[in-house]
């Protein structure tokens, strides 16, 4: 019985911990992780809450140590995902219909385990399956994860509490439906985060989900998989799907029963599903939802009166924590040329303390590339910018893959704004400056045409009118706008994320809006004492109109 009308706990953001030389967090998070490089696991598919064998096995590495093995996960085939599909469908009934707060429960279980006894886990597998630095794991698998969990609920419960008005003698009601069918969550290897609210998010408003992890951050989406089961999801709520895409997507698209898509990934990748979902439309139930979070080309513009450290540090930490591949790392840099000799000197002396290694060493800012697909793509570039004429490798360019896929934080200078590391998404260590003496509107032009995306942005200035009018003048160019500030870090509930353009549908990952996207709205009007004859009162007759 339900008969309270419940208020969640208040949602606050989850602490960062530092993981300080001596401090008790990294001693922890250092047993955990050489506990874990030394074991090896077995992942499979989870369908209906079983664990499925389908005999084809992947091997899984660190990016950063190649020759060691963590285990294997299996991939599903057609005939898994349609089981999953049939089994989705079966447990929507149930799920759908246990009150929100049970629901809501389930994920903040899950909050509070992460924030405790899983989180060294949690940050160890992201270390060593995405080769993330302590900093980065625990920002992001951590730290954003509980952070989704947790305002996701208070988001929920604020939702469901705007209701419309009711005339005399009426009660209008709005209920907040799960979608009718499944939803399909793609999600991407760089956020351990994103793996795990993208399948959740929707699971919270009742809905039932297939979630294809990417295959290179399968290793620690088998430990959100173990995270949610004890916090209680039952089976079928959430399947797990891991395996080629076409494996997966094709028969999911396929279905009558898709419901919305939630993705996060390359631009390609999502048009590719929004054309095929586009020519299944009259195959559906009903027309699927689709929210998705694509690529980036992200800016960094310094006006002449900006701090020339304060953009320094912005283009060191923008652009090379976690190597860059973040859809938001600061990739295209304009700065006045004023400012760029004391630019250029700031980051000079701080690129001279980076260092590049395996996530083992704490020391390092800068890791492993995912794959040798992303080395490859990455390092082709860097060799045609050292080719070219116009061009200067101010910093790094060097790059190795004798056991794990390293590339020295890369800064190059070009002189042309449409240089191809200027305009194209590169997801690697490699930040491209401009330093152009045009007019502040003419460079604000230029950033605002050059790059068909429009994820994150940033403008450094101390003047506040310039400030206020890039912020005008760039109102399209970005979803996430910073200033004085690097175009990375958004935080749930105080930034929420996402872009336009080429960069998705700027639905808003941790806010309230891309919860909505997920639920399929009722309206109810009761009317307590109803009419008994069709005649309203216009109908009687007027003596004086006789």
């Amino acid at each position: 019985m339900h008969n309270a009308i419940a208020s969640p706990p208040a949602a606050v953001n989850e602490p960062v911990r530092s993981y300080a030389p001596g401090s008790p967090e990294r001693a922890s998070l250092r047993s955990t992780l050489m506990t874990m490089r030394g074991d090896e696991v077995e992942i499979l598919p989870v369908i209906d809450g079983v664990r499925v064998e389908t005999g084809r096995v992947e091997s899984i590495h660190p990016p950063h140590e190649r020759s060691r093995s963590l285990g294997t996960f299996q991939k599903a085939r057609t005939e898994d995902v349609e089981a999953a599909i049939r089994g989705a469908l079966a447990a929507r009934h149930d799920w759908a219909r246990l009150d929100w707060s049970d629901r809501a429960a389930v994920f903040l279980k899950a909050a509070d385990l992460l924030a405790g006894p899983y989180r060294d886990r949690m940050n160890a597998a992201t270390m060593l399956g995405q080769s993330k630095n302590p900093y980065q794991a625990e920002i992001d698998a951590a730290c954003e994860m509980v952070d989704f969990f947790r305002f996701n609920v208070q988001f929920y419960r604020e939702m469901m509490a705007e209701q419309p008005i009711s005339a005399p003698g009426i009660w209008n009601r709005t209920e907040y439906r799960p979608l009718e069918g499944f939803v399909f969550a793609v999600t991407p290897f760089n956020f351990t985060s994103i793996a795990a609210n993208l399948p959740t998010a929707p699971a919270l408003l009742g809905n039932t989900v297939l979630w294809k992890p990417s295959p290179t951050q399968t290793y620690s989406a088998q430990v959100i998989v173990d995270l949610l089961e004890e916090a209680g999801i039952p089976p079928g709520v959430i399947q797990f799907l891991p395996g080629d895409g076409a494996d997966v997507g094709d028969p999911v698209l396929a279905s009558e029963h898709l419901a919305g898509l939630h993705f996060t990934g390359s631009t390609a990748t999502f048009n590719h599903l929004w054309r095929e979902i586009g020519n299944n439309l009259d195959h559906y139930r009903a027309y699927p939802r689709i929210v998705g979070e694509t690529g980036g080309k992200d800016f960094i513009v310094a006006h002449e009166s900006a701090d020339p450290d304060a953009v320094a540090t912005a283009i060191v930490r923008g652009s090379f924590e976690y190597q860059g591949q973040k859809c938001s790392a600061a990739s295209r840099i304009y700065v006045d040329p004023s400012i760029w000799p004391a630019v250029q000197e700031s980051l000079a002396a701080q690129m001279a303390d980076i260092t590049v290694g395996p996530v083992e060493d704490f020391s390092h800012f800068v890791n492993a590339v995912i794959d040798e697909r992303a080395y490859d793509k990455i390092t082709g570039y860097i060799e045609r910018a050292k080719a070219a004429d116009d061009v200067q490798v101010l910093h790094g360019g060097e790059h190795r893959k004798d056991d794990g896929f390293f590339i020295d934080p890369t800064v190059l200078v070009a002189d042309d704004p449409a240089y191809e590391t200027m305009e194209q998404e590169l997801f690697g260590p490699v930040a491209s400056v401009f330093v152009s003496d045009r007019s502040f509107d003419d460079l604000l032009d230029l950033v605002d045409a050059t790059s068909p995306y429009a994820l994150t942005g940033a403008v450094f200035a101390q003047d506040r009118a310039v400030l206020a009018h890039a912020t005008d003048r760039l109102a399209d160019a970005a979803g996430n706008f910073y200033l004085n500030d690097k175009p990375t870090g958004a935080v749930v509930g105080q930034q929420p994320f996402g872009g336009a353009r080429g960069s998705g549908t700027n639905d808003k990952a941790g806010s309230k809006l891309n919860l909505l996207r997920w639920a399929s709205l009722r309206s109810l009007k009761e009317t307590f004492v109803p009419a008994t004859h069709f005649t309203y009162p216009f109908l009687d007759t007027d003596a004086s109109e006789s």
